[in-house]
C-alpha cells in the first residue's frame, strides 16, 4: 500500500512538474533587447549607473530578461537615439528628452525648462504630480513610453573664452547648449550649436565654438573643457535640474510581462538615485581640482540673467498659444512650479543661505 502511495504522488509530481514547466516558461520567457545611449563611456556617472541598470534588470528577472548596452556611434549617433527606439532599430535609448526639441519643444519637459524646477521639484512633479503621466501621453505620439533613469542636480553655466560682463558680450558667441535655451539665448544674441559630448572639446578646441554648457564639475573635467577655456560660469539657468531617461518602443514596453516590467522601472529607479548621488558626492572635489589648475570662476551678471528669465517666459507663452502639446503640460507644469515654490523659498531656502553664508563666514 505504502509502496503503491509512493508511486501514485511520484507520478502525480512528475506530471504537474510537466504541466508546471511550460507555464512558468511562458510567464517569463527569455527576452533580449538592445539599449542606446546618447552618452558616452567616458563619462563615467551616467554610463556605469547605465551598466549596472541593465545587470539589475537581468538579477531581478533571473536572467530571463537580458539588455545589451551599446554607446553612441556603436549603432546610431548619439542625438538620433529617439528615432532609433520609434522605429524599431533598438527596444530602448538612454537620453534626454531636450536632445529632440527640434521635432516639438514639448520635448523639452521631461529633461529641463530654463529656470525651472530645481532636482527634488522636477522628481516630485514627475513622480508624485501629473509629469511622467502627461509626457507619456505627449511621447506615445511617437511610438514610446518613457521611464525616467537620473538626475544631474544644478548644472554650471559652462566654459567661455571671454569673460561675460553684459548682455553686449553674448552677441554673436557660438556656443554649444541644448534644449529650449538654445532658443532663449539665441534671442539674446547667441549663436545656439548642437552638438554631442564626444565632439564638444574638439569643437572648443578648434575654436569653431566659443563656449559650451555640458553638466558640471566632474564631468566637465572628464571632458578636458578646462584646458580649453578659462571662465567657468555659474549658475546654469537653463538646467536647475536635468532629468534622462530610457525610451522605450511602445509595442515592446506593452508586450513585456509585467514582472519585467516591473523590473525595468525598479532598475532605472535605483540608477536614478546612483547618478545624483554620483554628483552630489563628486563634484565639490572636482571643482576644487579645476580652479587649483586655474579655472577662473564667474557668476553671470545678474542683468544678463533677469534678462533671461523674461525672454524664456515670454518665449513658453508664444509656444503655449501656437502648440497645444506643448500648453497642456505648460500650464499643469506652470501650476506645480507656482505650489511649490514658496515652500521652498520659506524652508529649503532660508536654511540653505543661512548655512552656506555661516560656513562660508567661518571658512574663509
Amino acid at each position: 500500500m505504502k509502496r503503491r502511495a509512493f508511486a501514485r504522488s511520484t507520478a502525480l509530481g512528475a506530471l504537474a512538474s510537466t504541466v508546471a514547466a511550460p507555464a512558468v516558461a511562458q510567464s517569463s520567457p527569455a527576452v533580449n533587447w538592445r539599449l542606446v545611449s546618447s552618452f558616452p563611456k567616458t563619462l563615467t556617472i551616467s554610463y556605469d549607473a547605465c551598466v549596472g541598470f541593465v545587470k539589475r534588470v537581468a538579477e531581478l528577472t533571473e536572467g530571463r530578461f537580458q539588455i545589451k548596452l551599446f554607446g553612441p556611434g556603436e549603432i546610431v549617433p548619439a542625438f538620433q537615439v529617439l528615432d532609433a527606439v520609434q522605429n524599431g532599430t533598438v527596444e530602448a535609448g538612454f537620453t534626454a528628452s531636450y536632445f529632440y526639441v527640434g521635432k516639438d519643444p514639448t520635448f523639452g519637459f521631461a529633461t529641463a525648462l530654463p529656470f525651472g524646477l530645481n532636482t527634488r521639484q522636477q522628481n516630485a512633479w514627475m513622480l508624485r504630480g501629473d509629469g511622467l503621466r502627461l509626457n507619456n501621453e505627449f511621447f506615445r505620439a511617437y511610438n514610446v513610453s518613457y521611464v525616467p533613469m537620473g538626475l544631474t542636480g544644478a548644472q554650471m553655466g559652462g566654459w567661455f573664452r571671454k569673460e561675460i560682463k553684459s548682455r553686449e558680450d553674448l552677441k554673436g558667441l557660438k556656443m554649444r547648449i541644448g534644449g529650449l535655451a538654445g532658443e532663449i539665448m539665441s534671442r539674446l544674441g547667441v549663436i545656439p550649436q548642437s552638438i554631442p559630448a564626444g565632439d564638444v572639446y574638439p569643437s572648443l578646441e578648434r575654436g569653431s565654438i566659443d563656449a559650451v554648457e555640458y553638466v558640471g564639475p566632474f564631468d566637465d573635467e572628464q571632458l578636458g573643457l578646462h584646458r580649453v577655456a578659462k571662465y567657468y560660469y555659474y549658475p546654469g539657468w537653463w538646467e536647475g535640474s536635468v532629468q534622462v531617461g530610457n525610451f522605450v518602443g511602445l509595442e515592446k514596453w506593452n508586450a513585456l510581462p509585467p514582472l519585467y516590467r516591473a523590473a525595468f522601472v525598479a532598475a532605472a529607479t535605483e540608477a536614478q538615485d546612483l547618478i545624483l548621488a554620483g554628483y552630489d558626492a563628486l563634484n565639490g572635489a572636482a571643482l576644487r581640482r579645476l580652479v587649483a589648475k586655474g579655472t577662473e570662476l564667474r557668476p553671470f551678471p545678474r542683468e544678463v540673467m533677469v534678462q533671461a528669465y523674461e525672454v524664456a517666459f515670454a518665449y513658453y507663452d508664444e509656444l503655449a498659444a501656437k502648440n497645444d502639446k506643448f500648453k497642456t503640460i505648460y500650464d499643469n507644469w506652470k501650476a506645480f512650479r507656482a505650489d511649490v515654490l514658496p515652500w521652498y523659498q520659506l524652508a529649503e531656502g532660508t536654511y540653505d543661505n543661512f548655512v552656506y553664508a555661516e560656513y562660508s563666514k567661518r571658512n574663509r
